[in-house]
């Protein structure tokens, strides 16, 4: 039997990003045995994972797990992080290996001089199939995947009452402000908008949704309130999805949605916009300012804008977005 060990620490929407080599691998390499290693905060985004055998996770540092990865006895380790922590686990192993094309001087290329074109029209999805070509596993253009716990908290009912129609879910929340959406933009495009509105992110991100709540009287505050499984069958019954370049994002697109993603100091080219089947494309919209001299200016986000204007989100138009949930 072949026993594989796939490596991704970090982050929500990265690892969901993997789910399709995870599917693929077992299904078509037959007799496998899965693994995945990634960091114990995210361990729970695979543990109804059907696919896999065992998850390993650490919270720092390789050497915390390295002793009983080797008793495992791997045929082959497939490293879709590609640091140096996975350098070092690879040296320790010391067991055949794969990794994909990270991109990371043409995406330099692009945020220090803006050389946008340099970055090829690749999902980084696909860029992982790189890694498992070797081993004759090819993407069956399935999408991604997301599995709810059985366990999981049912939501609590002073929000589920106002769920109970047709909705939108809209993600507030990122782990960078300059990928946010403002709220006064969540304000001005959601008050055309005639349906319940449910407000997502996390406990740092109440105070934004409190003040979207003040203007909206169909919004409901989720933020802070709910778990990341409670989230996401939020997401699963949601009829659209308004979401900025996050992990939700990505959990959205595993369920298949309609998706109006927005972009802000981050650009699609980079390589991580919804991943659909090929069938359902048509169901996600981007949003972006295109042609901005500062844009991108970071493959992966700050706490404001270096410019002070903020044009990336500031010039989006509130109306199209609208449009494109309804």
């Amino acid at each position: 039997m072949k026993k594989v060990l796939i490596v991704r620490f970090s982050s929500i929407g990265d690892i969901i990003l993997t789910t399709p080599i995870v599917r693929c691998l077992k299904q078509q390499l037959g007799d496998v045995e899965l693994h995945y290693l990634t960091k114990k905060s995210f361990g729970t985004l695979l543990e109804a994972n059907p696919f896999i055998d065992k998850i390993y996770t650490i919270d720092k540092n390789i050497s915390e797990i390295i002793p009983l990865l080797r008793l495992e006895k791997y045929t082959h380790i497939i490293d879709l992080h590609k640091n140096l922590r996975t350098l070092q686990l690879r040296f320790m192993l010391f067991r055949q290996f794969s990794s994909f094309n990270k991109l990371n001087f043409r995406k330099f290329l692009a945020v220090r001089f803006k050389w946008i074109s340099m970055l090829p029209d690749v999902h980084i999805v696909d860029r992982y199939f790189g890694a498992v070509k070797n081993l004759g596993v090819i993407n069956d253009g399935q999408g991604l995947d997301y599995f709810i716990p059985e366990n999981t908290k049912a939501i609590p009912e002073d929000i589920l009452h106002h769920l109970k129609e047709d909705y939108i879910a809209i993600v507030v929340g990122s782990k960078h402000a300059t990928k946010q959406l403002p709220a006064n933009k969540i304000i001005e495009l959601a008050a055309g908008i005639h349906k319940p509105m449910a407000i997502l992110g996390g406990k740092e991100d109440m105070a934004i949704a409190e003040e979207i709540c003040r203007h909206l009287p169909l919004a409901v505050n989720c933020c802070g309130l709910l778990s990341l499984h409670q989230s996401t069958k939020v997401l699963r019954n949601a009829s659209a999805v308004l979401s900025n370049d996050t992990g939700l994002m990505h959990i959205a697109a595993a369920f298949k949605k309609k998706i109006v993603s927005v972009w802000g100091n981050t650009i699609p080219e980079f390589g991580m916009y919804p991943y659909l089947p090929e069938n359902m494309k048509q169901q996600s919209s981007v949003f972006e300012i295109k042609g901005l001299s500062c844009r991108p200016c970071s493959k992966i986000g700050f706490d404001k804008c270096p410019k002070a204007h903020f044009n990336c989100m500031n010039q989006l138009d509130a109306g199209e977005i609208r449009k494109g949930l309804l």
